[in-house]
């Protein structure tokens, strides 16, 4: 059974930093898309950033040069660092994982056979 645990939200003034985690020891595919997903109330959810088991990443325009995703192999577990705040990252934010990897884009997803964690808020003021 697959369970992604997101940590690390909280609430910040803009300009500050954050890190979240995300916990994807359950997730064993060697060949692996992992994301970072946000959805703000009443919008839709989008894509912010996503790593390959290369290691290859794409962020959303409105984050690049600001958030970072990486993954730690030895503990499995993924990181979003974002800094430079803004009052519009305030969102839920949600780790998520498919076996594609060749297909990890921030714009696409597929609608089976992906993982989802809970979500862990995070407040820009």
């Amino acid at each position: 059974h697959v369970q992604l645990v997101e940590s690390g939200g909280g609430s910040v003034k803009a300009g500050e930093s954050l890190r979240l985690s995300c916990d994807t020891s359950s997730f064993s595919d060697t060949r692996y898309c992992l994301g970072w997903f946000r959805q703000a109330p009443g919008k839709e959810r989008e894509g912010v950033a996503t790593v390959d088991s290369t290691g290859n990443a794409n962020y959303a325009e409105s984050v690049k040069g600001r958030f970072t995703i990486s993954k730690d192999n030895a503990d499995n577990t993924l990181f979003l660092q974002m800094d430079s705040l803004q009052p519009e990252d305030t969102a839920m934010y949600y780790c998520a994982a498919h076996s594609i990897a060749k297909l990890c884009r921030v714009i696409w997803w597929p609608s089976i056979n992906n993982y989802w964690g809970q979500g862990t808020q995070v407040t820009v003021s």
